[in-house]
C-alpha cells in the first residue's frame, strides 16, 4: 500500500499546502497566515471559507475567507518563536483540515535557514500524533520531516527542469524572499553548505511597513493596508485611496532599497560566486527582489520557476515522496521480511 505524503509550508505571510500529488503533478492551495482567536467555535450561521481550530483554551479561525472575520486587527507572528506559537499550530492544522485526509504517513514542513538546526527536532516532534482540526475531526501524522525552506525550492527546480541527476554535481544558490525572512542557501548537489546559508529578518513585511509609513506622510492620515500595497506592487496598478488612484511610483525606490540591503548582506556570505552554476530565485517576494539579485550577480543567469510562492512546498512534497519510497517503504519491507522469517 502506497504511503500518504503531504507537505505544508507555514510562512509569516501565507500558508501553502499540497492538496493532491501524483508523481511530479503536485496541486497546491494557500491562505493568508492570519489566525483570529475566539473563545468559542464560529456559529453555523456565520460560516465562510474558514475553519475553527481548537488550540489550548481558544479557537482560531483560519482559511481563505479569514479577511471576512469581524476583527479588523491582523496580528502577524513575526518573531523567532513563531513555530512554537498557538497561531502556527492553528494555521498548520487548518491546512491539514483542508487536505480532507484522516491520516498522513509522512508530513514535510519547512523552517527558515537560520532556525533550522535549532528547531528541526522540536518541530518534527510537534507534528507527529493526533491533530484536532475542529468539528469533531482529527488528522493523525505518523512521521514528520522538517526541511530548510529554500531546499524545497531546489528540489522543485531540479524536478521541473529535469535536472535531478545533473544538479547533484553542481553548486547552487537558492534565494527565497518571503514575508518575514529573506532566506538563502548555498548547496553542493542537494546538500546545504551551512556556513554560507542563512536568513535575515528583511522580507516583504518590511517593504509594506516602510511604504505604509511613507503613504501616511503623503496623505496626512494613518495608512496600513498592507494587502493593498502588496497588490499594487505586484500588478503595477495604482491603489484607490480616498476614492482616488494613488501614484505608487514615488515609493518604489524605497521598496527596492529593502531588497538591495538584503541581497547586499547575503552577498557577503557567498565565498566563491564564480563557482555557482545555478542561481535560483523563488518565494512570494521574487518579483521585487529580482532587480537586486541581478545587480549582485551580473554575470550569472538568474533562474525562476512557475508559481514561485509554491516552489518550497512542492519541493517538500517531492523530497517526502522520495524519502517515503526509499526509506520508509524499505523499512516496512525489512520488517515484513523479519516477521515472515520469525513465522517460519
Amino acid at each position: 500500500m502506497e504511503l500518504i505524503v503531504r507537505a505544508v509550508d507555514v510562512g509569516s505571510g501565507n500558508t501553502k499546502f499540497v492538496t493532491a500529488a501524483t508523481g511530479t503533478d503536485i496541486r497546491c492551495a494557500s491562505f493568508q497566515s492570519v489566525a483570529y482567536p475566539s473563545s468559542d467555535a464560529l456559529p453555523a450561521s456565520e460560516r465562510r471559507q474558514t475553519v475553527c481550530i481548537p488550540v489550548g483554551p481558544l479557537f482560531y479561525e483560519v482559511g481563505p475567507d479569514v479577511g471576512l472575520a469581524a476583527d479588523t486587527f491582523r496580528a502577524r507572528q513575526l518573531h523567532d518563536a513563531y513555530t512554537e506559537s498557538p497561531e502556527y499550530l492553528a494555521l498548520l492544522r487548518g491546512a491539514l483540515s483542508m487536505m480532507k485526509l484522516r491520516h498522513i504517513d509522512l508530513l514535510v514542513v519547512g523552517l527558515p535557514v537560520s532556525h533550522f538546526a535549532a528547531k528541526k527536532s522540536a518541530l518534527e516532534k510537534l507534528m507527529v500524533g493526533s491533530h484536532d482540526v475542529g468539528g469533531g475531526r482529527t488528522v493523525t501524522v505518523g512521521k514528520a520531516l522538517a526541511v530548510a525552506q529554500p531546499q524545497g525550492a531546489l528540489v522543485h527546480y531540479a524536478s521541473e527542469h529535469k535536472r535531478m541527476t545533473t544538479i547533484g554535481n553542481e553548486q547552487s544558490l537558492i534565494i527565497d524572499p518571503g514575508s518575514r525572512t529573506f532566506d538563502w542557501i548555498v548547496a553542493r548537489g542537494m546538500r546545504m553548505v551551512q556556513k554560507q546559508s542563512h536568513s535575515l529578518n528583511r522580507g516583504m513585511s518590511d517593504v509594506f511597513r516602510l511604504l505604509a509609513r511613507d503613504i501616511t506622510k503623503s496623505i496626512g492620515t494613518p495608512y496600513n493596508d498592507y494587502d493593498v500595497i502588496d497588490r499594487a506592487l505586484r500588478t503595477g496598478k495604482s491603489p484607490v485611496i480616498y476614492q482616488k488612484a494613488y501614484d505608487m511610483s514615488r515609493h518604489l525606490p524605497l521598496a527596492e532599497s529593502v531588497a538591495a540591503q538584503a541581497v547586499s548582506t547575503m552577498r557577503e556570505w557567498i565565498e566563491s560566486p564564480h563557482s555557482l552554476q545555478n542561481i535560483i530565485l523563488v518565494g512570494g517576494g521574487a518579483f521585487l527582489f529580482r532587480k537586486a539579485v541581478k545587480a549582485a550577480f551580473p554575470l550569472h543567469k538568474i533562474h525562476e520557476v512557475k508559481e514561485p510562492m509554491f516552489a518550497n512546498v512542492r519541493g517538500f512534497q517531492l523530497a517526502g515522496q522520495n524519502y517515503a519510497r526509499t526509506v520508509m517503504q524499505a523499512s516496512r519491507s525489512d520488517q515484513g521480511g523479519a516477521e515472515a522469517g520469525c513465522a517460519e
